[in-house]
């Protein structure tokens, strides 16, 4: 199985998963923290009509059943006075590239997965993130980059980047080395989570001893970060992503934005 499908699996307990989903989205329905939870995943499905979908991309299929997992639990809990919460298990190695996904609008079906969970996090659901392997490309801005807090195991299977370094690579004529050298030196070009950190986009790691096989102290650690995470959340009045500029990598971002903001009020 891979990272996502495992840490689904031992987060919900082994609970059923919700039918009526392609065979890479697995949608779980459990109770973390004492607070109802939908745990959602996407992962490898060999047999995928798509065969740029079949090691756990995300691709047409899986952007529009992002959506729909989303928009329900948001539907279901419109009258409710507390939202379930909704935690994006992350372990994408990419989005779908290929001519057909091209052709039949990828973009509208991650957009509309993003979408989805930016609303369900704006109607009161709080949203985590919990990176288990790769959270690559628009699959991670569709799975998983819109949540209120972005948790990520500590481990070195773990990597946050806009694009594969092979593909990187190729894009920025290099050699693989050369660009592992070259992401040393400036943070948002690096792979490793203590970079990505810098970013001011992570909110917490987690430390655990078997990444891919975790162990009941790794799950019980994991459970118990994502109890804070909820906590965190339910105790800030903000709903929007503002927090994420306040990293140390973040000041040029700061000042073009205040920028931006005081030419805006001089129109007025």
């Amino acid at each position: 199985m891979s990272r996502g499908e495992t840490w689904l699996a031992a987060l919900s307990g082994n609970a059923p998963r919700l039918p009526g989903y392609p065979a890479s989205v697995q949608v779980a329905d459990v109770e973390t923290a004492g607070r109802a939870a939908r745990l959602i995943a996407v992962v490898p499905d060999a047999a995928s009509p798509f065969p740029r979908a079949r090691q756990g991309e995300v691709g047409l299929l899986e952007g529009w059943s992002l959506a729909r997992a989303v928009h329900d639990a948001v539907a279901a809990d419109r009258d409710r006075p507390v939202k379930r919460a909704i935690v994006a298990v992350v372990d994408t190695p990419s989005q779908a590239y290929g001519r057909r996904e091209e052709a039949f609008g990828i973009h509208q079906a991650l957009a509309s997965a993003a979408a989805a969970y930016a609303t369900a996090r704006l109607q009161g659901h709080p949203v985590i993130a919990l990176l288990v392997g790769k959270a690559m490309s628009g699959a991670f801005l569709a799975h998983g980059y819109q949540a209120n807090r972005i948790l990520a195991l500590r481990d070195p299977g773990v990597q946050v980047h806009a694009m594969g370094k092979e593909a990187a690579a190729r894009i920025t004529l290099r050699s693989v080395e050369d660009l592992e050298a070259f992401a040393a030196t400036v943070p948002p070009m690096a792979y490793d989570l203590n970079n990505y950190a810098t970013l001011g986009l992570l909110w917490r790691t987690v430390a655990v001893q078997e990444a891919a096989a975790p162990t009941a102290q790794d799950l019980a650690a994991v459970q118990g970060q994502l109890a804070e995470a909820l906590a965190d959340i339910d105790a800030d009045p903000q709903r929007d992503l503002r927090g994420r500029q306040q990293g140390q990598n973040r000041s040029a971002t700061r000042q073009a934005r205040a920028l931006l903001a005081s030419q805006w009020q001089d129109r007025d």
